[in-house]
This record gives C-alpha cells, structure tokens and sequence, in this order.
C-alpha cells in the first residue's frame, strides 16, 4: 500500500468531471488503494419545490443521474484492476464528500472544478472550493 489507502472521487457524472475521474482512478491503481465513487444528489436544488410529484419524480431522476455517474466511475475503476466502490448520498453536496470521507477513513478526496472566477463562482458557488475550505482530509482538486 502506497501513501493513500483509500482515495474517494467525487463526481456528477458530467464531461468536466472526467479528468479528475481518470486522474483519481489512475492514483488509486499505482498506490493500490480502495476507491470510493461518490455521487451526491443535491437537495438544496428542491428548496424552493413545494413538496408532492413533482418533488418525487424530481428527486427520482436526480438520484438516478446519480447512480449513473457512480456506476460509470466504479465501471472504469474495475476495468483498472482497482477495488471500488460506488455510492450515491443526499444533501449538500459539500458536506456529505466530507462526511462520506471521516466516516470511511478517506485519505484522499479527488474532486474536479470547472474553473469558475469572479461573478460567475461567486453566484454558482464552488463545491469543490467549499471541499478545499473545510475538509479535514486531503484533497486533490483537478481542472476540467
């Protein structure tokens, strides 16, 4: 076992978090650590949706982006030859990267970033730079 025992990418599955996919699944292998693929369903979205179907059918398709993400990093981690495993968590996502990583013994957190600056960060907000800001474990930030 290398310097990281366990390394978690956390992803949305989009084409900007790719590179930090490839780069966390390529760590993982050459340091022979258990990967975690962590998606997170983001309910601070359905603040403002009253509660009912569309909330439900919201929340469904949501999770199930979720899953996809998850499922396609644990796909191409096992492709490599590195344990993995997958799981979609709900909340902000920020915060549940980083409780997911103190209660698995994470020594990593690979994250990508869309490189957002001025206005545009300030607006949208970074989950990344919030991961970076408060997180007690390690984290490897890789731009899109």
């Amino acid at each position: 076992m290398g310097p990281y025992k366990k390394i978690l990418i956390a992803t949305d599955g989009s084409p900007r978090t790719r590179k930090a996919v490839e780069q966390g699944i390529e760590l993982a292998k050459s340091v022979d650590a258990k990967l975690y693929a962590v998606s997170v369903v983001d309910t601070s979205a359905f603040a403002s949706i009253p509660a009912g179907a569309a909330w439900g059918k919201m929340y469904d398709l949501l999770h199930e982006e979720g899953e996809k993400a998850a499922r396609t990093v644990e796909e191409m981690a096992k492709k490599n030859g590195v344990d993995v495993r997958s799981e979609v968590l709900v909340g902000q996502p920020a915060t549940e990267i980083i409780n997911f990583a103190e209660e698995n013994d994470v020594d990593l957190i690979v994250i990508g970033t869309l490189g957002k600056t001025g206005l545009e960060r300030f607006l949208l907000g970074s989950v990344a730079e919030k991961v970076i800001r408060t997180s007690p474990v390690s984290v490897m930030v890789v731009r899109g």
